[in-house]
């Protein structure tokens, strides 16, 4: 489809078709309480796994489709930033870990943020500007050092592609569309069948909500690895997939491209700082949050209470800055977009990111009881 249109033509296109994506995001994430965070306090503190079921029929919804998608050849991923060949282990652990403490004392992760922000919230405004400039400095600033000197020197090479079609053929004598074709069905069903034991959720308007965010990041990778992708770029004769900052296909994800959202607007007159898709999914993120919080009366302005509450937020909005870049992702873009490639970095940052938060709700526990008047 893309052959049809000039790159100028789709540098216009994929972002608009990104903020779609975005708008439609934040209004089902504003009008079903989709918040990765929050499933995971439901189950530590009620044992309530209603939203956890939402986040996984996400992650299934998800996966199934991209997994399609590549079998059937719509697109090829194998040039994302979640499939490389090096295996940055630590970096995706502790990244995640951090990330997951940070979003519990802000309140929620990035996507999170964006859909209060457009809901009214001023705190979820301060951690989006604080995470974006700290995902500055850890992308390219004073923080890079501490990413790559300390972080990303403890990973391995791969012999091909890290997602786990590829590596396990790699050591079988079972071919990569076979290992795809099985994991595809597999972990899906397996997902399904937990989600499905709760009958009550399945005829839920929190169903449709996972199922609706699933697609959405779905979506995501058919605009910029279908339809944004040009096998010959007629200015490089490369592959280029345009209007992504990785310059790879992309699908949502929320801290770095909050980040390239404030270097676009501070760098505005800067030619080499452009509209991408990133950049307009997560505007989109707020529009539609917005618009679903005025139709549901439930837009409201909200502040910090106190300043112990600025100072979580704070610290939390620095740990998922950092974090979100060091894991090369948040809950959506390494607990949805990447666990939908099956990389295998992608379950080792999630699983940080569920230890992360863990900690955090442990250590919050802690310091309700020891703040409490003993009798």
């Amino acid at each position: 489809m893309s052959a049809t249109f000039s790159p100028s033509q789709l540098g216009t296109l994929v972002p608009a078709m990104a903020f779609a994506v975005g708008i439609a995001f934040g209004a089902v994430g504003q009008a079903t309480r989709f918040c990765t965070m929050g499933a995971l306090s439901d189950l530590f503190a009620f044992g309530d796994a209603t939203r956890l079921r939402m986040w996984l029929t996400a992650i299934a919804v998800a996966m199934l489709a991209t997994q399609v998608a590549i079998v059937s050849g719509v697109f090829d991923l194998s040039s994302s930033i979640y499939t490389g060949t090096r295996l940055l282990w630590v970096s995706t652990l502790v990244g995640g870990a951090l990330f997951g403490f940070g979003m519990v004392l802000a309140s929620g992760c990035a996507s999170k943020a964006l859909i209060r922000a457009g809901g009214g919230n001023i705190k979820a405004l301060v951690v989006l500007i604080v995470m974006g400039v700290v995902a500055l400095m850890t992308l390219r600033g004073v923080l890079a050092e501490v990413r790559v000197g300390l972080l990303d020197r403890w990973g391995f090479e791969l012999a091909g592609t890290q997602d786990l079609p590829s590596w396990l053929s790699r050591v079988s004598s079972v071919s990569p569309p076979m290992v795809r074709v099985i994991l595809a069905a597999s972990v899906p069903a397996a997902l399904a069948i937990y989600i499905a034991r709760d009958r009550a959720f399945v005829r839920s308007s929190a169903f449709l909500g996972g199922l609706s965010i699933g697609v959405v990041v779905m979506l995501g990778w058919v605009i910029t690895a279908d339809f944004g992708y040009l096998p010959e770029h007629p200015d490089t004769l490369e592959p280029a997939w345009i209007a992504t900052s990785s310059r790879r296909p992309e699908s949502l994800s929320f801290v770095t491209p909050v980040a390239y959202t404030i270097n676009l607007l501070t760098l505005w007159s800067d030619r080499n700082t452009t509209l991408t898709f990133g950049i307009a999914a997560a505007a989109g993120v707020i529009v539609g949050s917005f618009f679903a919080a005025r139709m549901r009366k439930e837009f409201h302005w909200e502040t910090f209470a106190n300043v112990e509450d600025t100072a979580n937020h704070l610290v939390g909005a620095v740990l998922m800055g950092f974090g979100g870049v060091t894991a090369l992702g948040c809950t959506i873009g390494q607990g949805i977009s990447g666990l939908s490639t099956l990389a295998a970095g992608s379950f080792l940052a999630v699983a940080g990111i569920v230890g992360g938060a863990f900690s955090a709700l442990r250590y919050q526990t802690w310091r309700i009881e020891t703040s409490s008047p003993q009798d």
